[in-house]
C-alpha cells in the first residue's frame, strides 16, 4: 500500500548548503511515508487478514466502509446500518491487542507495543443479507501508520498553530518516525544475525556428528572384517 505525501519547504535558495540539506531531508521523509488505501471483496462469513510491519510505540489508524452488491442495479451500494464489521488485531507474539465490533463504516485505532508483523483481520458479523447480496461485500480500507495517522488540520485548530509551527511539528514527528523505523530495522537485522548464527552453529554440529558417525561406522566395519577373517583362520 502506498500513499502520496507532499511537503512544501520555504527557505534559502536551492543552491545554498542549507537548501541542499533541506531537500535531502524532504527526500528522506518521502521514502518513509507509510499508509494507503485499497478495497477488496469478501463473503459475509469470510475473514480477510493483512500483515503490516510496524515499529514499537507507533499509532495506527484504519478507516473502512462496506458496500453490498445490488443484483438489480448490478453495482455495489452502501451497506445498510445493520451490517457490522468485526476488527481484530494481533501483535507479533499473537496477542490480541484489539477485538471490537464496529458498524458498516467506521474507524479503528491501536498502538503497537512490540515491533514486527501485526495481523489485522476484518470480517462481517451478519449472514442475513447473504441471499440479498449474493454473499459478497466490498470493503474499502485505508490504513495510516505513524505520523501519517495524525490529523494536522485538527491539531493546528486545537493548539492554534501557525502554518510554520505546524510544518515544524510535522517535520519533528516525521523525524521521530524515521528513528522508530531505524530502530525497527536494527531490531530486524539483529534477529536475522541471531538466526544466521544459530543456523551456522547447527550446521557445524551436524557436520561434526556426521563425521563421528562415519568414523564410528568405519571402525566397526574394520573390527567386523578382522573378526570374520580370524574366524575363517585367514589371518
Amino acid at each position: 500500500m502506498a500513499a502520496e505525501q507532499g511537503v512544501r519547504v520555504v527557505g534559502p535558495r536551492p543552491g545554498g548548503g542549507l537548501g541542499r540539506v533541506i531537500r535531502a531531508l524532504v527526500l528522506l521523509l518521502c521514502f518513509v511515508a507509510r499508509g494507503g488505501a485499497l478495497y477488496f471483496h469478501i463473503g459475509e462469513t469470510e475473514k480477510k487478514c493483512f500483515i503490516e510491519e510496524i515499529p514499537d510505540e507507533t499509532m495506527v489508524i484504519g478507516n473502512y466502509r462496506t458496500q453490498l452488491y445490488d443484483k438489480q442495479r448490478e453495482e455495489y451500494q452502501p451497506a445498510t446500518p445493520g451490517l457490522g464489521m468485526f476488527v481484530e488485531v494481533k501483535d507479533p507474539e499473537d496477542k490480541v491487542i484489539l477485538a471490537r465490533q464496529y458498524g458498516s463504516e467506521g474507524r479503528f485505532t491501536f498502538t503497537s507495543h512490540t515491533p514486527g508483523e501485526h495481523q489485522i483481520c476484518l470480517h462481517s458479523n451478519s449472514t442475513k443479507f447473504s441471499l440479498f447480496a449474493g454473499g459478497m461485500l466490498r470493503v474499502h480500507l485505508d490504513i495510516q501508520v505513524g505520523e501519517h495517522a495524525n490529523d494536522y488540520a485538527e491539531i493546528a485548530a486545537k493548539d492554534k498553530l501557525s502554518e510554520l509551527q505546524l510544518r515544524v511539528r510535522q517535520l519533528v514527528e516525521q523525524v521521530e518516525q524515521i528513528q522508530k523505523e531505524q530502530n525497527y530495522q536494527r531490531w530486524r537485522e539483529e534477529r536475522f544475525r541471531q538466526t544466521s548464527e544459530s543456523t551456522n552453529q547447527r550446521v557445524l554440529w551436524w557436520s561434526i556428528l556426521q563425521t563421528l558417525i562415519l568414523v564410528a561406522i568405519g571402525v566397526w566395519q574394520m573390527r567386523h572384517l578382522k573378526s570374520f577373517f580370524e574366524a575363517k583362520k585367514l589371518v
